[in-house]
Parts: structure tokens; C-alpha cells; sequence
């Protein structure tokens, strides 16, 4: 069992002043604190490149490395599955060259193959070797604990799932925004 504190020993305590939200308003979102949803985007972008730490001390521990955390992510979208490159960034978000930079290092380091699709020789299959296979396991267990050190009882199950849908709804909100334009503030 980890040793590690999950709670957020640092949020303040409700003082006497502190009221819950007035839900009566008429508009959703109308007694929501700004400061809440900026430090949210701000936390996001912060626990991403902690996130990149946390793998690269888990490569670490493996022996590995010939290849980094971005390359280790990679190895985790694919998986067990046969992708497309266009579907591993569309799974990842990557931008073309620096998904192709992190294929050619995944390649040349031996833990994915690289082949031409049979029926459309322009696209290129990936698929995880034996080494890929062995590095995704051990990031898999890395995970697992990560997961049983968060998550200890029904109620952090509950959360947890409550903070991936409120993710999700940012993910699709703000990707809304960039493909239709939304961004008229007024």
C-alpha cells in the first residue's frame, strides 16, 4: 500500500463568512467563481506535465530509456490495437510532425512496428512488438497503482468518475470552440 497523502490537505476550510451557492439564480452558471474555472484550465496544464514526470520516473524504474514519456504515452494509446497513425493522433491529439518524430523514435527502438496497410498502401499500420507489449504492461501496473493510491472507497470511486465527465464536457466545449468558431465573447 502507497505511503502517499491523496487528500487536498491545502484547500482552505469553510470560515464562518463562507456560504454555500445560492442555486436560486436564473441562469446556470451564474454563481459560478471564474476563479475556479481559470485555476481548473491552469491545473489541467499542470497536472499534464506532472503526469509526463510521473512516467518518465516509471520508465526509469523499467530500465528504460531509449525513448520518453511522449513516446511512452504513445506505446499506451496503441496498446493492444492496430491503429492507424491518424487514428493514434486523433487518439492522442498529437500534431503531425511530432507524432512522426515519436513514431520514427518508437520504431527505431524496436517497440512498435511500422507496416503499409494492405488495401491502402499510403497509410501505415502500427502495432506494439514484444518490447512494446512489455513496456505497456509495466505502464499498466504503474497505472493500476497510481489508480488504487487515488481511489480507496466508493465515494472516491464516485468523484473520480464525476471529474473525468466534467473533463470530457471541457474537452468537447473547448474543441467545439476551436472547429465551429464559437469564440464570439459578446
Amino acid at each position: 500500500m502507497s505511503n502517499l497523502n491523496w487528500d487536498d490537505d491545502d484547500a482552505p476550510e469553510p470560515g464562518p463568512d463562507d456560504k454555500p451557492a445560492d442555486h436560486t439564480s436564473g441562469k446556470p452558471g451564474e454563481d459560478l467563481d471564474l476563479a475556479d474555472f481559470h485555476g481548473m484550465a491552469r491545473l489541467i496544464e499542470r497536472m499534464h506535465r506532472r503526469y509526463l514526470d510521473v512516467v518518465r520516473v516509471g520508465l526509469s524504474k523499467q530500465g528504460v530509456e531509449d525513448i520518453g514519456p511522449v513516446q511512452a504515452l504513445m506505446v499506451m494509446l496503441i496498446g493492444e490495437d492496430e491503429l492507424s497513425v491518424r487514428d493514434l493522433m486523433e487518439r492522442g491529439y498529437y500534431l503531425g510532425s511530432n507524432a512522426s518524430y515519436s513514431l520514427k523514435i518508437l520504431v527505431d527502438a524496436g517497440y512498435i512496428n511500422r507496416a503499409a496497410n494492405q488495401r491502402d498502401r499510403r497509410t501505415a499500420r502500427l502495432q506494439l512488438t514484444d518490447k512494446g507489449r512489455e513496456l505497456w504492461d509495466g505502464l499498466r501496473r504503474m497505472e493500476q497503482a497510481q489508480a488504487e493510491a487515488l481511489v480507496r472507497n466508493e465515494t472516491e470511486v464516485r468523484d473520480l468518475k464525476a471529474s473525468y465527465r466534467t473533463l470530457r464536457r471541457l474537452d468537447r466545449l473547448w474543441g467545439d470552440m476551436v472547429r465551429y468558431s464559437c469564440l464570439d465573447f459578446d
